[in-house]
């Protein structure tokens, strides 16, 4: 009835709907090490998924994504049971486990890839994802923010309305270790204003951000190929219903955007009453001050068809509905004539999932050309405005085709075990517990000293200290009255003990960042058999060492230096030196990397295949317990490190 797809392509829209969706991955580009991932991925899985039988059938090799930029993504066509159950693809599937804890790969759906992708950051951009979880899509946009530089100047704030999907998105974000990242909690509709400058309410310190991503919640019929309930619960109401939300959100969006900024509004459903009546109605509100871009010429490849400019309404009893009916929103309704003709929407990106067996998905790009003094409809639409905050705003919910008008309670979401709902508080860089940090790792005057911050309502640096970029610092600073921040900054120092010279260490998801901040006083070069054996054994003893005959130089260095938290820097002639966080002691010293950072270095170095019981260190250190009775106190403070 909506005659979105096609009459002579429905049977077949149909029928992919019904089908399993394909696995889809893609590889973390802003990493120096991608190409050898995916080189990995190529050589030694690839031709082992390619002309094999299950169960009498020739299964689909995997093909790459030939839209994604720099053939990084790739789509596995076989159902789950030939994953689990062959062993090629079993293999395949522990690699992307791997590569996915550690950060280099992305599980994500394929035509979920694509708003980042037109959004178009850049390192310099302020960037804000208003409805953020469960954050494949924010990871791709800090991953753009990270491209060709470990130290961008902008950032990218996370937004999500729901406390406990905030909270979620950190354990999505945080293996990117980016402290360019800032997760909050805010309804969307009523996102708050951020001051720039500590101290001033002035509206010329209000941030405006250079890229915005509003992927609203939605009806979701675009997903029922992962989401089966949607075949049981979908009405034309869930689209009706969502319509006013999801354009007071883009028109949030588009107040918080800067002149010459771009918007990508995007959705997984297929109903025009949720796409293109909604940017039609953003349209209709902003006049000239914004325009849709044309994206004909982005990602070469993608099939896709354009926008539609007419439709139907039909409300929840599947009845056919004019504009003036009772009951009915105005902004519901196609364009007249004139206004179809100005508004282009056939700019917007409409995919549907029987084209390249994906889901279904929307997606349009705004571009703002100016700021809008007063809105171009005398009647008010149910907006928040610049002034609004959100909670002392009324929001307008339809229900059972009648307006009514509620305030919704604030309902206190039972949150992870792990989070940590403590203040942000800055830390004088000249304070007594981090200056002989400086010193000791000689870390150099282009770092920024007063980004360091802790999490606990004393402000005092007791357990752990944290980094987060110049630019975050200053928001952070600014809006501790208005933010509800859940999560931002790595982890900078850790305490360890404090009968050595600095009883700091610095924690390895800080490294891609202080790693071009520090001298050579702590850095030790090493060779790949060191690195093998330090991988698979725990607190091994100097002496020991010795003995192998690994790496004599590298051993006389890290003897001469002093206790405590140091680096080695492994060359790699046929790929990315590797810079690791060692601890070393008086007798012994120890690989200071998780377990799954042991198994995806095993693999990707030195092709050597773990299982996730896998734990070499651990069995190496039982074995040396046996032998020696008990460790010593200081492989005991190693270990806690």
């Amino acid at each position: 009835m909506l005659d979105v797809i096609p009459d002579n392509q429905w049977e077949e829209f149909k029928k992919t709907c019904q089908a399993p969706l394909p696995l889809t991955f893609r590889i973390t580009g802003s990493r120096a090490h991608a190409q050898e991932v995916l080189n990995l991925f190529k050589e030694r899985h690839l031709p082992n998924l390619t002309n094999v039988t299950f169960e009498g059938e020739t299964l689909k090799a995997p093909t790459e994504l030939h839209w994604y930029p720099n053939k990084l993504a790739w789509q596995l066509d076989v159902p789950k049971t030939v994953i689990r159950k062959n062993e090629q693809f079993a293999k395949t599937q522990r690699f992307l486990v791997i590569e996915n804890a550690v950060g280099n790969i992305s599980r994500q759906e394929a035509v979920s890839m694509i708003p980042p992708i037109v959004l178009e950051v850049e390192p310099q951009h302020t960037v804000l994802d208003m409805c953020a979880a469960p954050g494949s899509k924010t990871a791709q946009l800090i991953e753009a923010l990270h491209k060709d530089t470990d130290e961008p100047t902008g950032f990218v704030v996370a937004n999500d309305a729901d406390a406990r999907r905030s909270h979620m998105l950190v354990h999505q974000l945080k293996r990117l270790n980016s402290p360019n990242l800032m997760v909050v909690n805010h309804d969307a509709q009523f996102f708050p204003r951020i001051k720039t400058v500590p101290g001033s309410d002035k509206k010329i310190d209000l941030l405006k951000f250079d890229r915005i991503l509003c992927d609203v919640p939605c009806s979701g019929d675009g997903t029922m190929r992962k989401n089966v309930n949607v075949w049981k619960t979908w009405n034309t109401q869930s689209g009706l219903g969502l319509h006013q939300v999801q354009l007071n959100i883009l028109n949030r969006g588009l107040h918080l955007l800067k002149n010459g900024g771009r918007l990508v509004y995007s959705t997984c459903s297929l109903n025009p009453i949720e796409n293109e009546a909604v940017v039609a109605a953003a349209l209709r509100k902003w006049g000239d001050s914004v325009k849709l871009v044309n994206c004909d010429d982005k990602l070469p490849g993608l099939v896709r068809n354009q926008g539609v400019s007419t439709w139907p309404v039909i409300d929840r009893n599947m009845e056919l509905k004019n504009k003036g009916d009772e009951g009915t929103v105005e902004t519901w309704f196609k364009p007249s004539e004139e206004e179809a003709s100005k508004f282009n929407l056939q700019n917007c990106i409409r995919v549907y999932p029987h084209q390249q067996n994906t889901g279904g998905f929307f997606i349009t790009v705004f571009e703002k050309v100016a700021d809008l003094e007063k809105p171009n409809d005398k009647k008010r639409l149910a907006t928040p405005t610049e002034d609004v905050e959100e909670e002392t705003v009324e929001k307008k919910i339809k229900s059972n085709d009648e307006s009514t008008t509620i305030v919704l309670p604030q309902k206190k979401e039972r949150l992870p075990r792990d989070a940590n709902e403590e203040p942000f508080v800055f830390v004088d860089p000249k304070h007594q517990a981090i200056e002989s940090c400086w010193n000791f790792y000689g870390i150099d005057d282009k770092f920024d000293r007063n980004t360091c911050l802790v999490r606990n309502a004393t402000g005092e640096p007791t357990r752990v200290i944290y980094t987060v970029s110049s630019s975050l610092r200053d928001i952070i600073q600014a809006n501790d009255d208005r933010l509800k921040i859940i999560y931002s900054g790595v982890k900078l120092f850790v305490s360890q003990r404090s009968d050595i010279e600095c009883s700091w260490r610095i924690q390895g998801e800080s490294l891609p960042v202080m790693k071009h901040h520090m001298s050579k006083k702590r850095i030790v070069s090493a060779n790949l058999d060191m690195l093998k054996f330090l991988l698979t054994d725990s607190f091994p003893k100097f002496e020991d060492l010795e003995a192998k005959n690994l790496d004599s130089q590298f051993i006389e260095a890290v003897k001469n230096l002093s206790s405590g938290c140091a680096f080695i820097e492994f060359d790699r002639k046929d790929g990315e030196n590797l810079f690791l966080p060692v601890w070393k002691g008086t007798k012994c010293i120890n690989l200071m990397v998780s377990k799954e950072d042991t198994h995806e270095l095993l693999y990707r170095v030195f092709n050597i295949e773990t299982s996730a019981k896998d734990n070499a260190k651990a069995e190496a250190q039982k074995k040396a317990q046996k032998t020696e009775g008990e460790k010593t106190d200081e492989s005991k403070e190693a270990t806690t490190a």
